[in-house]
């Protein structure tokens, strides 16, 4: 059974969560190389029998000085602190990150924060953390300051892959390449989107292929086009298969990016419900046709393609 993980959305901490373990960093998509961390920490936990904490922001820094991004999360808060909690994580600091936090400068983070705040035992951060007023703070600037405030820094070198660094932005590179499995290895489970089943223009419906419609949020856009799927309700266990068409519906001039979702031998009412989307295998790419029954020729295909895949 998965414990309860305790939420905070500033540094004012329980006594309890004080002289922890501290992980800082956005863990966007909690891949591989964020669990490389977590098992690294884990192992001081057991050793030391300290508690793990995590300090995140949200929203991503980068997300709020360059306000043009909207597209960019692989994954959302509530997917981020399910996969904490497997990691047996104690507590989150969800921090927002807004003018005021970003004014504040390196020196004051260190002493007020991981200090006085946290009182932080071990930190782990990747080598290329950043924090404070204009991203002064780094971790040369962390290890110089272990010994005056009592904290150890731990910053393992990262995680290679065939050569590449496995990272959050070349995570969403192989999504918008539409490698959807490589993704997947890499993220250690299927990479998914969840949202509210809204309603739609009902074309789907009326071509013979009924579609739940789900706003895709800030999540980043992967490759447009058709995908092989798998759809959890709510926070049921039991999965439905179904196909997925992500993008512009050129053919019907769609001018909003939407995730369509087709699920097989299903009948019911999901609007205004809760889904996760697992991609597991792109399909095709994006395509205009000329006519409803070039379209829906095509489907059949892609739902056959779908069904075949394992």
């Amino acid at each position: 059974m998965v414990k309860k993980l305790t939420y905070y959305k500033n540094f004012n901490i329980k006594k309890k969560h004080k002289h922890s373990i501290i992980l800082i960093g956005n863990f966007d998509g909690v891949h591989l190389g964020h669990q490389k961390l977590f098992r690294k920490a884990l192992i001081l936990k057991k050793r030391k029998k300290y508690k793990i904490g995590v300090v995140t922001f949200d929203p991503i820094p980068k997300m709020f000085f360059y306000k043009k991004i909207k597209n960019y999360r692989i994954s959302n808060l509530k997917q981020k602190l399910e996969i904490f909690k497997y990691f047996d994580v104690d507590f989150v600091i969800n921090k927002k990150f807004n003018f005021e936090f970003s004014k504040i400068n390196y020196l004051t983070f260190i002493k007020k924060f991981l200090y006085k705040k946290l009182s932080a035992k071990l930190i782990f951060v990747s080598n290329n953390f950043r924090f404070g007023h204009k991203r002064e703070g780094d971790v040369r600037l962390l290890k110089f300051f272990e010994n005056k405030y009592n904290y150890k820094i731990i910053n393992p070198s990262p995680l290679k892959k065939k050569q590449k660094i496995i990272s959050s932005t070349f995570i969403r590179k192989l999504l918008e390449q539409g490698k959807i499995s490589i993704a997947n290895n890499y993220l250690n489970r299927n990479w998914s989107i969840q949202g509210v089943v809204k309603h739609g223009r009902r074309i789907g419906k009326k071509i013979g292929f009924p579609t739940c419609n789900i706003d895709i949020g800030n999540y980043v856009i992967a490759k447009p086009g058709v995908y092989a799927v798998e759809i959890f309700k709510n926070k049921s266990k039991k999965s439905l298969k179904g196909i997925a068409n992500l993008g512009f519906r050129p053919t019907f001039n769609q001018k909003k990016i939407l995730l369509e979702v087709n699920i097989f031998n299903f009948k019911g009412n999901l609007y205004n419900k809760k889904l996760t989307v697992e991609f597991l295998k792109f399909i095709r790419g994006e395509k205009k046709f000329k006519g409803i029954k070039e379209l829906k020729k095509q489907i059949k295909k892609d739902i056959q393609q779908a069904k075949n895949f394992k």
